[in-house]
């Protein structure tokens, strides 16, 4: 359950902060200014998008990360939509990080997309999440895929998916269980994984026993880039290793985790 606290943190800013969290082996590496200013854009079809934006804000806050956050939550339940917070020439300015949690599979205009890959071709580091990878689907040009680092346009039903960590020197991938199951989540079809993409972990479809990849790292022009298809059900953002590996994922993202772990 999550907490009082976490219920009211969900706001266009919210600050959290915490100094204890994560063990000292586990403390960011690179830059270690006081917080990471976090843009989290969030909304559309298909996902409890209120939910998990207070999970990810507690998470953090849980694990000692102190981040200012924004959280932006526009265009609907539906599939298709233009957000307006895009549309300003400098919607990613001040910005550490931006997770993008959307779902607007019909968004075809490549102008607007464009937009959007620019600012992080330029150097904005982001984090993708699940629906995010079928945003902008039905679009005819790829740079929204080439961004996410991976091309999906299907998933397999809901499971329990062991996840099978590739990348085991990758500090995001630190203290990850080999083959533990995840929680009960859909597994994205990956047609392809660009040529910047290191996958760090993988699941076994449970109907035709192809491996796919559910976490991983690409660069994007200046961007560096985190991505997981997990993050469907709410379950899943009440998972400590889930949670785990996506603040992990975001420091990453963010210049504040070394890539490789300490020997």
């Amino acid at each position: 359950m999550l907490s009082a606290l976490c219920r009211s943190t969900l706001a266009f800013t919210a600050t959290v902060c915490l100094l204890t969290g994560f063990a000292a082996a586990d403390k960011p590496a690179g830059d270690q200014s006081d917080s990471i200013n976090i843009l989290l854009i969030t909304s559309g079809c298909c996902h409890d998008y209120d939910f998990q934006a207070k999970a990810m804000q507690l998470a953090f806050e849980e694990r000692g990360v102190k981040a200012n956050w924004t959280v932006v939550n526009e265009g609907g339940k539906g599939t298709e939509a233009e957000i307006d917070f895009y549309k300003k020439d400098d919607w990613a300015k001040g910005f550490d990080v931006v997770i993008h949690n959307e779902c607007f599979a019909k968004t075809t205009n490549a102008d607007y997309i464009r937009g959007i890959t620019s600012q992080h071709h330029t150097g904005i580091n982001a984090v993708v999440i699940h629906c995010a990878m079928h945003t902008y689907r039905d679009a005819t040009i790829d740079d929204w895929r080439e961004f996410l680092g991976v091309t999906s346009r299907r998933h397999d039903h809901q499971s329990h998916y062991a996840v099978n960590v590739q990348t085991a020197d990758h500090a995001i991938m630190k203290g990850y269980p080999d083959g533990e199951k995840s929680a009960k989540d859909e597994l994205y079809i990956i047609e392809k994984a660009w040529p910047n993409t290191t996958v760090l972990a993988t699941s076994k479809s449970e109907r035709d026993g192809k491996e796919h990849p559910v976490f991983w790292t690409n660069t994007y022009g200046k961007a560096r880039v985190f991505g997981t298809t997990y993050g469907h059900s709410n379950e899943t953002f009440e998972n400590k290793t889930f949670l785990d590996t996506l603040t992990k994922g975001t420091l990453w993202a963010a210049g504040k985790l070394a890539a490789k772990k300490a020997e």
